[in-house]
């Protein structure tokens, strides 16, 4: 584990990254430690309004202009709520300065029936990595590490969170060059 203390932060994908899952994302990594490593991918929204997606055992009424992100590749059918609202969730995990999460089955419940708010979102499914993995793809430059701002998940339009991310960090994504390990 080359670094203990590094969740939370960004990871924000190098432009080589070929893994379609990651290509061009911006992930919260929330958790990681000698087990491996939690995040969420913030900027993938379904197209789909969540009307179309999602299946409930109980009587729902989803909101006609609710809809999901894809947080990762595994458990796509598990959800979180990303939220700048700590009001929401007494329980929350603050994971930085104005960045909660929560899986409240409740707070899954209010968001997907309310009007969309940019300070909530709902995101399924997460990016999961086993012990050492994320080591290596750090290792490989797969990704840029940034720091977790509120700003940029929930005021920054999707289509420019990676470019934006990147930006910050002082460098043009265009310039950017990845070794050939990079997945």
């Amino acid at each position: 584990m080359a670094n203990a203390s590094l969740a939370p932060v960004l990871l924000v994908s190098m432009p080589q990254m070929r893994d379609p899952n990651f290509s061009k994302t911006v992930v919260l990594l929330a958790e990681y430690g000698a087990h491996g490593a939690f995040g969420l991918v913030l900027n993938r929204r379904m197209p789909e309004p969540a009307q179309a997606i999602v299946t409930a055992d109980e009587p729902l009424r989803i909101h006609p202009k609710m809809h999901l992100y894809t947080g990762g590749p595994v458990e796509p059918t598990r959800a979180w709520i990303l939220t700048a609202r700590p009001e929401l969730d007494a329980d929350a995990l603050e994971v930085m300065g104005g960045v909660y999460l929560s899986a409240s089955p409740a707070l899954v419940r209010k968001t997907l029936e309310s009007a969309p708010d940019p300070a909530v979102r709902m995101v399924v499914g997460y990016a999961g990595w086993g012990a050492g993995q994320l080591d290596v793809e750090l290792a490989e430059s797969s990704w840029l590490l940034a720091p977790v701002q509120s700003d940029l998940i929930f005021s920054t339009p999707l289509d420019d969170m990676w470019a934006t991310a990147i930006r910050r960090l002082g460098a043009e994504p265009s310039m950017l060059q990845g070794s050939s390990g990079v997945h």
